[in-house]
């Protein structure tokens, strides 16, 4: 073992469990969830097996963006609690044995946020290079634009001052200028402040936009925008050993290499690592995947898979199924993403800036248990560290009702009672409503599949059981297994002395999977982690592996004399 193959990489072979603060649990009835309620439910993340906690932005906000625009990143949204709070949260979260990482909001703030409002009224304000400024007229910029059906450019004119400030999201959240030194001590301020209370690192929103390309004025400049990226986690390292930055970096590959940052040879095998982001969740295997899944062809996903880049040692990737934006396809070709838009979103309203979808998983398959589970399976064992977004462990569905990206953000439903057991309030008062039909609480929720040991619930239970005792599958090098089925992804992870097989088929039929795992010791064998049905690989390492339509399995390969926890 490696000096630094050591537990303090805890997030090596995390599990993460993403929430949104004000639609978990209502308290004090007042329709909107708040930390309290959270605090009531933490023993529901520890006993499913949740070891990291990221909470989406719970600061004070005008609320025309779900939280992410920002008026004070020191504080909290009284909706939903004070620092108190959070304090309480944090040591009762950590008592679970589970560390909690908050969203750090650092490309824009709400353009109420104290800093704008100085800085709007004055062009000498000493807030003014907070933001990035232009005085001529910009030209059309609707092709650079996040949110192409709501904004028409990057550029809002202020009429305060007549010059025009950049805007990459809404024109209600104006960029901060992250190339201006006292924005840089402002962040780092905000990072320091949390961390002392005990939060053991940020995901950090929208990375690419924060590394400022036009800075306010020709001194704020500088030569390398990772330098940013490179300060924060420096001080992040010298604040707290084991904090993390864990980055929305959605680019290709070879793009996202550069955000992890660079390893250069050096004495031994350690190397000389010049730290950035210490995770980043893998969008390109994401799509990849629903591309495979709506062809019922494993090949999208292996390829993707092959073409990961090499990361540092102490880096990983974080792999999701959803999360609270809409899940965008916007790495797929116009050609393929109509096809995963045709199997999983065909009406308009299931689609978002033509690029996207804003449905959760069970509905986009239907409410096959087979397909959900396959998808699961797939998820935790997948080289990386596993993310659930809130309620998927229940399987719940969207409300296509709600606006935008709010259609998967509805309440948290807790059991089959009015409301869903999320809050006594008049459901007017909620942040979203509660989806409807098949997918309402008295059909899906957590109190009934606790009871229920074929749930959902208990499988994705299981799942992350298994996941926390394959260390291989966070550590390990990920090795995509020639087979014959198009339909099915075999790959193999090792790390020192443990290696697993996992077997995944994407299509309705039943099929024999011929495996090739080269010269192994007489006596091995495959070990089957989530059912009953070991085999016996042949001399060769030839093995046979039958898998039902939609079916998996997670088989440790077992050598003779091997002590590892079966």
């Amino acid at each position: 073992m490696r000096i630094r193959d050591t537990g303090d990489l805890w997030w090596k072979n995390a599990v993460v469990y993403c929430l949104d603060v004000e639609t978990y649990l209502d308290w004090n009835d007042d329709g909107v969830g708040d930390f309290p309620g959270l605090l009531q439910r933490i023993d529901h993340l520890a006993d499913l097996g949740v070891t990291c906690l990221w909470l989406m932005p719970f600061y004070p906000t005008a609320d025309l963006d779900d939280g992410y625009d920002v008026t004070d990143f020191l504080g909290v949204d009284p909706r939903l609690g004070d620092v108190g709070d959070v304090v309480e949260l944090v040591r009762t979260a950590r008592d679970r044995g589970i560390r909690v990482v908050v969203d750090l909001v650092v490309n824009h703030t709400s353009d109420r946020h104290p800093w704008f409002r100085a800085a709007r009224r004055s062009t000498s304000s000493p807030f003014r290079d907070y933001y990035v400024w232009r005085q001529d007229e910009p030209p059309s910029t609707k092709d650079q634009v996040v949110f192409p059906d709501e904004e028409d450019g990057i550029w809002t004119l202020d009429d305060a001052t007549g010059e025009w400030y950049r805007h990459r999201f809404y024109s209600h959240q104006p960029d901060l200028n992250t190339a201006n030194p006292a924005v840089r001590d402002a962040i780092a301020k905000t990072i320091g402040f949390w961390l002392e209370l005990g939060i053991a690192g940020f995901r950090v929103d929208a990375v690419p936009f924060a590394l400022s390309d036009v800075a306010a004025r020709p001194g704020d400049a500088i030569e390398d925008p990772h330098d940013f990226l490179r300060t924060l986690r420096a001080f992040v390292g010298r604040r707290s050993g084991e904090a993390v930055l864990m980055g929305e970096v959605n680019l290709p590959y070879a793009d996202q290499a550069l955000y992890f940052g660079d390893t250069s040879p050096g004495d031994g095998d350690s190397g000389t690592e010049v730290s950035e982001l210490t995770l980043q969740f893998d969008f390109n295997a994401m799509q990849a995947m629903y591309l495979s899944l709506a062809r019922a062809d494993a090949g999208p996903l292996a390829a993707a898979l092959r073409s990961r880049p090499t990361i540092p040692h102490d880096a990983q990737w974080a792999t999701f199924v959803r999360n609270h934006d809409e899940l965008t396809l916007d790495k797929l070709t116009l050609e393929e993403r109509q096809e995963v838009f045709d199997a999983f979103g065909p009406e308009e309203s299931m689609q978002l800036y033509g690029r996207g979808l804003r449905r959760r998983l069970p509905p986009m398959l239907n409410g096959d248990p087979r397909r959900v589970r396959m998808v699961y399976s797939l998820l935790f064992s997948l080289p990386g560290t596993p993310v659930l977004y809130y309620g998927e462990e229940i399987g719940m569905g969207e409300n296509l009702e709600a606006p935008g990206r709010l259609a998967v953000r509805t309440p948290m439903q807790w059991s089959p009672e009015r409301h869903g057991g999320f809050s006594h309030a008049p459901a007017r008062r909620f942040p979203t409503p509660l989806p409807g039909d098949g997918w309402a609480p008295e059909h899906v929720n957590v109190a009934d599949q606790r009871r229920d040991p074929d749930s959902l619930l208990s499988f994705i239970r299981l799942l992350t059981h298994r996941y926390r005792e394959c260390p291989e599958l966070g550590w390990g090098t990920p090795e995509v297994l020639d087979q014959p089925s198009a339909a099915v992804l075999a790959h193999r992870t090792t790390w020192q002395d443990a290696s697993m097989v996992t077997v995944h088929n994407l299509s309705p039929d039943p099929v024999v999977v011929d495996l090739s795992l080269g010269d192994l010791p007489e006596e091995t064998r495959l070990v089957d982690l989530l059912d009953h049905d070991d085999c016996e690989p042949g001399p060769d390492g030839a093995a046979q592996v039958r898998l039902d339509g939609y079916g998996y399995r997670w088989l440790r390969v077992v050598v003779p004399g091997a002590r590892r926890l079966l």
